[in-house]
């Protein structure tokens, strides 16, 4: 995939040269997104919106560390009942922690990434936008290139475009 992506990129870039001097910039398209206030905003939400849940984990795992605490604090000195009531809740814990951690992990994935395919396309239009004004041939993802001049780099400005043109609420 990345090879085709090259290769595609190649042949505009050449096609580009062989018509005349090609204007290029590069982009890291990720550190672009990942600076946007949207995004910065979106990832607080999100902690906010998940931070019941993480703190019910966190409270679980304070449970099971007690019980575990309670276990070799009272080694040889529980009863057979008591201990096998401590074990049995330890793994009814575990098993409900694990639950709760993996629904967790699904739901904080599922809306990331939404998050991450909307604020993508928008910045490719803003992009797009920039190019067209600056005049650009060609803009190629750092993540895509072995090497190229500072001065070509157009992250920053992608940035505060996407900022201007998607202002976040506050």
């Amino acid at each position: 995939m990345k090879t085709t992506m090259m290769k595609v990129a190649l042949g505009a870039l050449l096609a580009v040269t062989l018509v005349g001097q090609a204007k290029v910039a590069i982009l890291n398209t990720q550190k672009a997104l990942l600076d946007t206030a949207e995004i910065k905003k979106a990832q607080a939400d999100l902690e906010a919106k998940y931070r019941p849940r993480t703190d019910d984990l966190k409270r679980l795992d304070s449970e099971l560390v007690d019980i575990q605490n309670r276990l070799n604090a009272g080694a040889g000195k529980l009863t057979p009942q008591v201990e096998g009531d401590l074990n049995a809740q330890g793994t009814r814990k575990q098993r409900e922690m694990q639950r709760k951690q993996e629904d967790l992990q699904a739901d904080v994935e599922r809306d990331r990434q939404e998050i991450l395919l909307k604020a993508s396309q928008r910045m490719q239009e803003v992009v797009k936008k920039l190019s067209d004004e600056k005049g650009y041939d060609v803009v190629f993802d750092v993540a895509n290139t072995v090497h190229f001049k500072p001065a070509l780099e157009i992250t920053t400005e992608a940035t505060a475009a996407y900022d201007k043109a998607h202002p976040v609420a506050k």
